[in-house]
């Protein structure tokens, strides 16, 4: 395998959002080694400085669920694939007719975020430098991922009514378990992403490896020449996967890698 792409949260991390000693020996000998480790993520680049800290500040990162290169050494984005602004605003318009009392926010293409007011109550944890502004106006700017929530729908009948509402104007993503929608571009995925950047080295599918754990990971593991699970993983990334290693609390990434490639 020439680079290994891997997932974060519920797969490299642990449940704790920390990293053992094992999982850190074992990303550092891979490295020496000359195989580098890209980190695939859906969180936006204003969650990755812990994530670039952890890193040592080595390697790329691939966030917002492939819409965003960011570059772990000096915290910079490196390349964004942006979400069309009038495909954006049909996927506004659309949603709010089908799906009365959805919220939306965005994740700004400078690492930024915005949301409406309606949003506000609904936001999980804080966010800095936020604006707030109607969703019509926020998707007129340069974003890479639109979100949308709902203070009362159940997350499955949210998303998939969400789904049949958006049909194709873009790529929408579930992977949170608590009724967040991610919508990028169409066709912009982690697996977009990471063949995106495998490519411009000269890498080949086939000599990739990837690790993960959840819905948004499947497009990866399945575009990766071995997709790797961990035991912990949505039963359907288990179902798709080429091999199963141990937990995320369990080191799954550092076990595969020592068994395989270090």
């Amino acid at each position: 395998m020439r680079l290994v792409a891997t997932d974060l949260d519920g797969t490299l991390l642990r449940s704790d959002g920390t990293t053992s000693g094992r999982t850190r020996s074992a990303l550092a000998r891979l490295e020496e080694s000359g195989v580098p480790v890209v980190l695939v993520t859906g969180r936006p680049v204003r969650w990755m400085r812990d994530v670039a800290e952890l890193a040592g500040h080595h390697g790329v990162a691939i966030c917002s669920n492939g819409a965003v290169l960011y570059d772990l050494h000096d915290e910079r984005i490196l390349d964004t694939d942006l979400l069309d602004a009038a495909a954006a605003a049909a996927v506004v318009e659309v949603l709010r007719t089908t799906i009365e009392g959805i919220a939306f926010a965005v994740e700004r293409a400078d690492g930024g975020f915005g949301h409406d007011e309606a949003y506000t109550e609904l936001i999980r944890w804080d966010q800095p430098d936020k604006s707030v502004a109607e969703a019509e106006e926020l998707v007129a700017g340069r974003v890479v991922k639109l979100l949308g929530r709902h203070p009362t729908m159940a997350p499955d009948d949210f998303v998939a009514a969400a789904r049949v509402a958006i049909g194709d104007l873009a790529t929408l993503t579930y992977s949170s378990g608590d009724g967040l929608l991610e919508i990028s571009g169409i066709g912009v995925t982690k697996a977009s992403g990471l063949a995106r950047y495998a490519e411009e080295r000269g890498v080949a599918a086939a000599s990739v490896v990837a690790f993960g754990d959840m819905l948004n990971d499947i497009p990866m593991l399945t575009w990766a020449g071995r997709g790797v699970a961990v035991a912990n993983a949505h039963p359907d990334v288990l179902g798709i996967a080429d091999e199963v290693t141990s937990s995320n609390d369990d080191d799954g990434v550092a076990v595969w890698l020592e068994a395989n490639l270090i």
